[in-house]
C-alpha cells in the first residue's frame, strides 16, 4: 500500500534535488527516506529513480508518480486547512508580492499570517507582476498579490485596495504652475516600469488609447531605481502619491499637474482555484485586513509623523 509519508519522501527529494536534502527536510535519515523510496519501489514493481545517474532523477514512470504524489499531497493540505484548528496547520505556503508591497505592508501581512498560522511554512517571493503570474501558473506559487489585470477562469481574484500614482519631477524640472497636457509630458524624458510590471502594462495601455508617444524613454524594473532616477532629475516618472509624500513634502520630489490623470491601479490576491482553497482564501482575506500602500516601512518621517 502507497503512504503518504512514501509520496512526501519523493516530494521532497525532487522538490530539493537530492535524497539528503530531503532527509533534512522531513527531520530523518538518509538511510530512512531511502527505505520509503525503496519500499515505494517494491510496492509498484517500477524503478523511480535512476540510479545511474549521480543526482536524483526520475525514470518517466517516477515523474509520473511524483506529480500525483504533488496532487495529492496538495489535497491533504487543503482537507488540512478547511478542517483543523488554525493553530494546529502545517503547511509550506509560497507567497509572492511585488516590489510596491514588499515595501509597504508586506510585514504587516507575514505578521498576520503568523498570528494566525503559527505553523504555517511561510515562504515570501519578491518579483514583477508577470514573473509572479507565471510562477502561480505553474504552481510554484500559492498566492501573488498584484495589480488587478490578469483575467482567467483558473484563478480566484480577492480585489485589494487601490494604488494612486502620480506624475512627479525633481523640484527643478517643470514649472510649478504649469499644467501638462499629456503629449507636452511625452517631450521630457519619461521613466517608465517595463512591460513585464503590472502598473507599466496598465499605463503603456492607457498613454495609447490618449494616443501619446513617449519619444524618450528610460525603463526600470525596480521601483528604488526609479525613484532614485527621478529625484536625480534624470526625467519625469509615475510614482506613487502617498508613500511618497514624505520625499514631496521635504522638496526632493515634486508631482506634475497634469490635463488627464493617471487610472488607479487596483490590486488583488489571486490564487489558483483547484489549490489550497481554505488557506489561500483566508491568507487573502488577511491581506484585505492589512492592505495599505499608504507609507513606505523605511521612511523614517513615519514616526516623526505620528
Amino acid at each position: 500500500m502507497i503512504t503518504l509519508k512514501q509520496l512526501e519522501a519523493i516530494y521532497w527529494i525532487v522538490e530539493l534535488g537530492s535524497f539528503e536534502a530531503a532527509s533534512a527536510k522531513l527531520n530523518m535519515s538518509q538511510s530512512a527516506i531511502s527505505k520509503r523510496i525503496q519500499e515505494l519501489e517494491d510496492a509498484l514493481d517500477v524503478p523511480i529513480f535512476d540510479r545511474s545517474k549521480r543526482n536524483a532523477r526520475l525514470t518517466d514512470k517516477g515523474a509520473e508518480l511524483y506529480e500525483g504524489a504533488e496532487e495529492m499531497l496538495r489535497h491533504r493540505d487543503d482537507l488540512m486547512a478547511r478542517i483543523s484548528s488554525r493553530r494546529a496547520l502545517i503547511t509550506r505556503y509560497r507567497l509572492g508580492v511585488t516590489e510596491l508591497t514588499a515595501l509597504t505592508w508586506l510585514p504587516a501581512l507575514v505578521e498576520g499570517i503568523r498570528s494566525a498560522y503559527p505553523r504555517v511554512a511561510l515562504e515570501p517571493s519578491i518579483e514583477l507582476s508577470s514573473e509572479l503570474f507565471k510562477k502561480l501558473e505553474n504552481d510554484q506559487l500559492d498566492l501573488i498579490i498584484v495589480p488587478d489585470l490578469f483575467s482567467d477562469v483558473r484563478f480566484a481574484s480577492t480585489p485589494l485596495k487601490e494604488v494612486e500614482n502620480v506624475w512627479m519631477c525633481a523640484p527643478h524640472l517643470v514649472d510649478d504652475k504649469e499644467v501638462m497636457s499629456l503629449h507636452s509630458l511625452a517631450t521630457h524624458m519619461v521613466l517608465t516600469q517595463g512591460g513585464s510590471s503590472g502598473t507599466g502594462l496598465i499605463y503603456d495601455r492607457w498613454l495609447a488609447e490618449h494616443d501619446v508617444r513617449l519619444n524618450r524613454t528610460l525603463t526600470s524594473n525596480y521601483l528604488i531605481a526609479q525613484v532614485g532616477l527621478t529625484i536625480s532629475g534624470v526625467g519625469i516618472s509615475y510614482l506613487p502619491r502617498d508613500c511618497l509624500a514624505h520625499l514631496v513634502r521635504r522638496g526632493r520630489l515634486k508631482v506634475i499637474n497634469t490635463s488627464a490623470p493617471l487610472p488607479m491601479i487596483k490590486y488583488a490576491a489571486v490564487h489558483r482555484a483547484d489549490r489550497l482553497q481554505g488557506l489561500s482564501l483566508e491568507i487573502a482575506r488577511l491581506a484585505q485586513q492589512c492592505c495599505d500602500f499608504s507609507r513606505l516601512i523605511l521612511d523614517p518621517s513615519s514616526v516623526e509623523d505620528e
